[in-house]
């Protein structure tokens, strides 16, 4: 498969701060890839890298065959960000937000384009209703929406159910999903294993710096420590994966 996203030897330092400290890794067209790690790891670091809104210290990056450094333009073009928070106008509606949007992007038929994403994200009775009366989930899939406006190869959504119910993260992981069956690249960051353990085709943990694991949930599951067992063997949650493959790392 081609690949969406390249990273070789990134590194990025904040003041005396080594957040990144080389870090690799590829990405294939149309799959979700889940970054994990804990706070201040440097999850958003990288995305921010990706998006060209933050520029590395060392190391390379591509984004759909358009080096982040030499074509920034090009790589904005053909990707769309949403980030922790839903970036909606709260005072415009649902509608106003998505036509707003389509007409920066240059879309021939901003009015059209509205309702099919009013439609798609079941957001067409709460159209003309202003952003700020919309509950949690209803903001974060408005914001999606926006972000899929000009259809963009690529997609970053860095933590995008923080802070929701479970009800909306289930309607978010709905979202991401179809994403990645429609042929979009999905780069996932997220705090919680168990939306990478249902969303990821490949998962890769971020720890010191740098990428400790990468691969599928079943090559991860290898490297968890053997189990003995007189009854049933379990198979372990990608938590105990996580926690395993870190508390390794901080033992050598």
């Amino acid at each position: 498969m081609d690949k969406a996203i390249q990273v070789k030897g990134l590194r990025k330092s904040y003041r005396k701060s080594h957040v990144l400290k080389g870090v690799d890794f590829e990405v294939e067209k149309g799959t979700v890839f889940a970054l994990l790690g804990s706070n201040g790891a440097g999850k958003t670091t990288i995305v921010k890298i990706l998006a060209t809104l933050s520029k590395p210290d060392g190391g390379s990056a591509s984004v759909n065959g358009f080096d982040t450094m030499s074509n920034p333009g090009d790589v904005r073009r053909s990707i769309s960000l949403t980030g922790q928070f839903a970036a909606v106008d709260e005072i415009l509606s649902g509608r106003e937000n998505l036509e707003m949007i389509a007409r920066l992007r240059h879309v021939d038929d901003p009015r059209r384009t509205a309702d099919e994403l009013l439609t798609r994200f079941g957001l067409t009775e709460a159209a003309g209703r202003r952003a700020a009366t919309y509950s949690g989930g209803m903001r974060r899939r408005l914001d999606i929406a926006m972000s899929l406006i000009g259809k963009p190869q690529t997609i970053f959504l860095d933590e995008p159910t923080a802070g929701l119910d479970p009800e909306a993260r289930i309607e978010v992981w709905k979202i991401i999903k179809e994403l990645a069956e429609g042929g979009t690249t999905v780069l996932l960051t997220t705090q919680y294993l168990d939306e990478a353990e249902k969303l990821a085709d490949r998962i890769a943990i971020l720890h010191g710096g740098t990428i400790i694991a990468d691969g599928t949930l079943e090559e991860l599951t290898l490297l968890f420590p053997p189990v003995k067992t007189e009854y049933v063997e379990k198979r372990p949650t990608l938590e105990e994966i996580f926690l395993a493959i870190i508390s390794k790392k901080e033992s050598r």
